[in-house]
């Protein structure tokens, strides 16, 4: 009887031992199929594994939540991993180091770097010695909140305590976050530092690219090439991101024919381009009015077998709008259409505000009517054009409804529209109700734009009210904002045309003091309205000053210089100027 018993005990024991590693061996394929599939279920499949292994009795261990947890995170659902990481220690099952490191890149990506620091505290109390990847993470968080130079701190902690030794992922986050806030040359040096004999680190192609990018966008593009030479002298092997860069960079420079090189050296070396590097070129040549050279950048991209895509539409859209040819704008839209490519909202914007320059204000308005029906939302750039476009068209208060219908659905407007908006009301004279609602702004950067404190100086001006202009010109001062060059010259209009030629001529020589210099036609301004009032003589010394600064008088000034120009017979230093500037004009070819 006791045999019987033992033999049946072992077979039920064998028959819960078979059933139990199969449910485990199920499990983990459940989990592989999870992390190496994909589409729009994969969470919810995920999440329904999570609840099944919850009722599992014993559970699964912590390594088997944090890999299907880790599904959840690399879809980005940073709040829902962390959800359900709390959902298994309130189960009791505690978490381990890769699960706690998961949790401080969770709050990390949603910006909350300082839950991530609280459990680093937790790591050290439950005895755990935070790792590389902990750090890296961490360094990467303060980067993501733009606290890049407590991630700067962090790392030099690291290297200064010895605490771990940085690797490319430390050096590249900072590298990264360096740039990210306008410090290239440190970024430079720390990229030099890894080339370095002292650092076992050497820089890969990425520390490299972000470091050229930065260059190129900080206007440095010799600078970008020289380290782009060395690091091929290195035997590091350039990407299509580095030449992308640097095509970009020269492009910015006006050196399209380096760039197109750069591209021909890109495919010598075996880099081939890809779409988005080809729409470097195109929308340069476009921005530049060399549609022609756009179009054989097109048919290059195509001999390639390379498709073009909507941005390449675009870009040759704003490039013949610049050049005043809708017409082949709108052949550019038909192309598109018989590819079955879909214009976005950038490139109706584009056509949008073609039609606006070209004063085609009804085919804008209808443009505009119809991407609605289509179910494209108009951002920011689309209604600034719209507004700009019935301003000039002599349409002020479609404009001012316009610009309430922005505010009432969206998008917010941006300084760009608030300055189209202002200009278009003064212009309109409208000053009171711009001024009105320059005064309802909530925003710092929009009360503190010197911008739009010249239009309302001198729109104020314009509308007979000059001692308003005066009293904003006097906050602007106030405010601590520095006027610009086109702040001087309307104000120095203004105090002319009140006869205040004393504070015109002091603000002119204040200007200097303070850095602006003035400019053509700020010079223009000051003497033509010295001749208006025959402050002959006075006008005569800022029109020597002028000419010998290197500006010429402009067709008003010259027309009021020949009025005043006494009889033949009698000395004038006007007539020896004005006969200086026609023997120039000669010399030069001009008439």
């Amino acid at each position: 009887m006791k045999v019987r018993l033992m033999n049946c005990t072992r077979r039920i024991g064998l028959r819960y031992y078979s059933t139990a590693s199969p449910s485990t061996s199920h499990l983990n394929q459940r989990i592989l199929h999870l992390k190496n599939g994909s589409g729009p279920t994969k969470v919810n499949d995920a999440l329904q594994l999570f609840d099944e292994m919850l009722q599992r009795q014993p559970p699964p261990s912590i390594i088997k939540f944090t890999q299907l947890i880790s599904v959840i995170v690399k879809d980005k659902q940073y709040s829902t991993a962390l959800s359900l990481f709390k959902k298994v220690n309130l189960m009791g099952i505690p978490s381990d180091l890769y699960a706690m490191n998961i949790s401080i890149n969770c709050h990390c990506r949603l910006n909350q770097v300082s839950y991530g620091f609280a459990l680093l505290a937790t790591l050290f109390k439950q005895g755990y010695s935070p790792t590389l990847s902990t750090y890296n993470t961490l360094i990467n968080g303060l980067v993501l909140a733009d606290r890049v130079f407590e991630a700067v701190e962090l790392f030099k902690k690291l290297l200064r305590e010895k605490v771990c030794e940085p690797d490319q992922i430390t050096f590249g986050i900072v590298i990264n976050g360096l740039c990210k806030v306008g410090h290239t040359s440190k970024a430079l040096e720390l990229l030099r530092f890894m080339e370095s004999v002292s650092c076992k680190c050497k820089p890969y192609v990425e520390q490299y690219n972000a470091v050229i990018d930065s260059l190129c966008k900080d206007k440095m593009v010799d600078r970008a090439l020289e380290l782009f030479a060395i690091m091929t002298q290195k035997g590091v092997i350039a990407s299509v991101i580095t030449y992308n860069s640097l095509i970009h960079g020269l492009c910015n420079f006006g050196r399209e024919t380096e760039a197109a090189q750069m591209l021909r050296d890109m495919e010598e070396e075996g880099v081939y381009p890809r779409v988005d590097t080809f729409n470097i070129l195109v929308d340069s040549f476009c921005k530049k009015g060399s549609v022609k050279d756009a179009e054989l950048a097109v048919q290059a991209m195509v001999r390639r077998g390379l498709h073009p895509d909507v941005i390449t539409y675009s870009a040759l859209i704003d490039g013949y709008c610049l050049r005043g040819e809708i017409d082949e704008a709108e052949k550019v839209i038909d192309r598109m259409m018989e590819r079955d490519i879909v214009p976005n909202i950038i490139t109706y914007s584009r056509l949008i505000d073609g039609y606006c320059k070209k004063k085609r204000i009804h085919k804008a308005w209808r443009l505009f009517q119809e991407i609605q029906d289509k179910g494209l939302i108009p951002d920011v750039v689309t209604y600034s054009s719209m507004l700009q476009g019935l301003f000039e068209s002599g349409n002020p208060a479609a404009a001012r409804e316009l610009f309430n219908t922005m505010q009432e659905k969206g998008p917010a407007p941006n300084i760009c529209t608030y300055r189209i908006l202002f200009h278009g009301m003064c212009k309109n004279s409208q000053c009171s109700d711009a001024l009105a609602l320059f005064r309802s702004l909530e925003s710092k950067e929009l009360m503190e734009d010197v911008w739009l404190y010249n239009l309302l100086i001198d729109g104020c001006s314009k509308c007979g009210n000059p001692s308003l202009a005066m009293d904003l010109f006097d906050e602007l001062c106030l405010k601590g904002l520095k006027p610009n060059v086109r702040t001087y010259t309307v104000m120095i209009n203004v105090y002319c045309q009140e006869g205040l030629f004393g504070k015109a001529k002091e603000l002119l020589r204040k200007m200097e003091e303070n850095g602006c210099l003035p400019n053509s036609v700020t010079y223009n301004v000051l003497v033509q309205e010295l001749l208006k009032k025959n402050e002959c003589q006075e006008a005569e010394i800022f029109l020597e000053e002028m000419i010998n600064r290197g500006f010429m008088p402009d067709h008003a000034t010259f027309e009021n210089l020949l009025v005043r120009i006494p009889n033949v017979g009698k000395d004038s230093r006007l007539r020896t100027i004005v006969l200086k500037l026609t023997s120039v004009e000669r010399k030069d070819g001009r008439t």
